[in-house]
């Protein structure tokens, strides 16, 4: 029984040789970070397909269960929102492929200006979409969390395309005022929404953030600890996202949720011993 934890990125300067070594060349650090987590969000595609290079690269770092979320480019979701975008798409799908299996989810993050309204035009989009590949769709429109209706047309939607809703947990976030520069940024940027926990598909996948201070951070995220060892227990394979706002603790916040879980469920494989971040010595 294995359960996918990670962090949104796998480069963090205040990662460098505190968990990480430091100097390490760029391509490499994907495969340090991966001796601490099993998972890693594939941001950097929003802004840009990557070239060939940085694809081989990726995958010379990591083992093939090595979890990739990889996210649509924004040319795609929110410049042409899913219309027009076939050639854009071709070129994404082409880059990713020799990720394989690494590639777990192809994510679909969509704008909060995404509403019930457009709904049509995602399921058509799905329906467009390779079967080779699992789909995760995030949204971020208040009405597809308060409104029952909306709630039951996008699941309709994504059950029907066999894709996962993407949670992102913010109450966490927003539960008290912010104490720190990282978190009044993450204010004015992270969605305020209430928190969804319904698996549509056997692979769910979480995206949670905390705060800055470690105690707020772990109470925020028992009620995950619990789901997710329900999903296990179910035969289902989930992926957890730990955030934080400055994101300088992430790391062994994310072993320290994979523990828990483990806590609960001993039979889970631990998660890979991490890789010194100070190079061995004889004395």
């Amino acid at each position: 029984m294995r359960l996918h934890v990670g962090c949104a990125m796998w480069a963090h300067t205040p990662w460098q040789g505190r968990y990480l070594p430091h100097p390490l060349p760029p391509g490499e650090r994907l495969r340090a970070y991966a001796t601490w987590c099993n998972a890693v969000e594939g941001n950097t595609t929003f802004y840009a397909t990557p070239p060939p290079a940085t694809v081989e690269s990726w995958v010379r770092q990591t083992a093939p269960d090595f979890r990739l979320l990889v996210k649509l480019p924004k040319t795609i979701t929110h410049e042409r929102r899913m219309t027009g975008a076939e050639e854009d798409l071709r070129a994404f799908l082409a880059a990713v492929e020799p990720l394989g299996p690494r590639a777990h989810t192809l994510w679909i993050q969509l704008p909060g200006s995404f509403t019930p309204g457009d709904l049509g035009t995602l399921a058509a989009f799905l329906r467009g979409l390779p079967r080779s590949h699992r789909y995760a769709v995030e949204v971020r429109h208040r009405a597809f969390f308060e409104d029952r209706r909306a709630e039951g047309m996008l699941t309709e939607v994504l059950t029907g395309a066999g894709a996962e809703w993407v949670p992102f947990d913010t109450t966490a976030l927003f539960r008290t005022p912010p104490t720190s520069a990282a978190e009044r940024e993450a204010w004015t940027k992270k969605p305020r929404l209430p928190r969804r926990a319904f698996a549509l598909t056997d692979r769910p996948v979480v995206r949670y953030i905390g705060r800055d201070a470690t105690a707020p951070t772990v109470e925020g995220w028992r009620y995950w600890v619990e789901t997710v060892a329900a999903w296990l227990r179910e035969g289902r394979s989930p992926t957890v996202f730990v955030h934080t706002p400055d994101n300088a603790g992430a790391l062994p916040l994310t072993r320290r949720f994979h523990d828990e879980v483990r806590a609960l469920l001993p039979e889970v494989e631990p998660l890979p011993d991490p890789m010194p971040a100070e190079p061995l010595t004889l004395f």
